[in-house]
C-alpha cells in the first residue's frame, strides 16, 4: 500500500510541475526558428519505411517458404502477398500524406 502512495505521489508531483516547464524566458526560446515538425516528419517517415521494409521482407520470405512446400496453392498465396504488400506500403503512403498535410 505504501508502494502506491509513493507512485501517486511521484505523478501527482508530475501533473503539477508541467506549467513549470511550459514557459519561456523571453530570450532565445521566444526567437528560435528550429522546425521541429519537419524534424519529426523526418524520423517519422524513415521509421515508417523501415518498419514497411521489414514487414515486405517477412511478406516475401513467409511466401517463398509457402510456395516452397505446397506449389499446387500458388494462386492463392500469391494474391494474399500481393494483397498484403499493398497494405504494407499503405502505412508508408499514409505517413507521406500526413507530412505534407503537417509540414508547411
Amino acid at each position: 500500500m505504501r508502494k502506491f502512495a509513493f507512485v501517486f505521489l511521484f505523478m501527482a508531483l508530475l501533473c503539477l510541475a508541467t506549467p513549470v516547464f511550459a514557459q519561456t524566458t523571453g530570450g532565445a526560446a521566444a526567437t528560435s526558428s528550429t522546425n521541429w515538425v519537419a524534424i519529426t516528419a523526418g524520423f517519422s517517415m524513415a521509421i515508417a519505411s523501415g518498419l514497411c521494409g521489414l514487414a515486405q521482407g517477412r511478406a516475401t520470405a513467409g511466401a517463398a517458404e509457402a510456395l516452397a512446400r505446397n506449389p499446387a496453392a500458388r494462386a492463392g498465396i500469391q494474391l494474399a502477398l500481393i494483397l498484403g504488400l499493398a497494405l504494407i506500403e499503405s502505412l508508408a503512403l499514409y505517413t507521406l500524406v500526413i507530412i505534407f498535410a503537417k509540414v508547411k
